[in-house]
């Protein structure tokens, strides 16, 4: 999963188009401004690229709310297979991800080399599969919003100390699957974060169709 994780760069640049394609006459039951929601662009309190690369992450974010929001326990818990996972574990998921990329991109840890508390924390989230099965279950939906709202704050109180040079600062970067060679940056690492949650957006979308199946 790890290694996963490093080869967005094959997939990360075409969300972007689908994101701001997506419709937007339906609008999210949360307490984000709307008149602020669908504007991608710069924002108050940030330098410009990081205020776009957060406004693009505060829309996906609505959206995942508005999925799961009024969700039951046993909703969260379904899963469509023995292999599949649930939407609460995707949402847990997602806030390991996200926790992961801060230590990675605000810290400069080494992808994986975080203390063992952090792990013990992230890991089971992160990985999913089997342990995500038998361990992210149970939980309301109030319990994996609250998990994103506090990784998320995060991201925000560094965003705003951060500007558009630490975003453009890139590193080497290969892909171990892909065989992809060269560079990335911080801005594509955080537009990975933004991507990523679209994709299980989807997911998430598909499993509630098969609630009643």
């Amino acid at each position: 999963m790890h290694a996963t994780r490093r080869n967005f760069l094959t997939t990360s640049t075409l969300v972007i188009t689908g994101c701001l394609a997506a419709p937007i006459l339906a609008m999210p039951n949360q307490k984000t401004n709307p008149e602020d929601l669908y504007l991608i662009g710069p924002k108050d309190g940030f330098t410009p690229h990081i205020g776009t690369m957060l406004s693009m992450m505060t829309m996906m974010r609505a959206w995942v709310i508005r999925q799961v929001e009024d969700l039951t326990v046993e909703q969260l818990d379904f899963q469509i297979d023995e292999q599949s996972n649930s939407i609460g574990a995707m949402l847990s998921h997602l806030a390991a991800t996200e926790r992961y990329y801060q230590l990675n991109t605000f810290d400069g840890i080494p992808w994986g080399e975080w203390d063992q508390s952090l792990k013990d924390q992230w890991d089971v989230p992160m990985g999913l599969g089997e342990d995500g099965r038998k361990k992210l279950t149970g939980k309301p939906a109030a319990h994996y919003l609250e998990q994103l709202k506090n990784v998320r704050q995060h991201t925000i109180d560094r965003f705003k100390e951060l500007d558009d040079d630490w975003l453009m600062q890139s590193e080497p970067f290969f892909g171990l699957s892909s065989g992809v060679q060269g560079q990335t940056n911080n801005y594509c690492k955080w537009f990975h974060v933004c991507e990523h949650e679209s994709n299980h957006n989807g997911q998430i979308k598909f499993i509630k169709k098969r609630f009643d199946s």
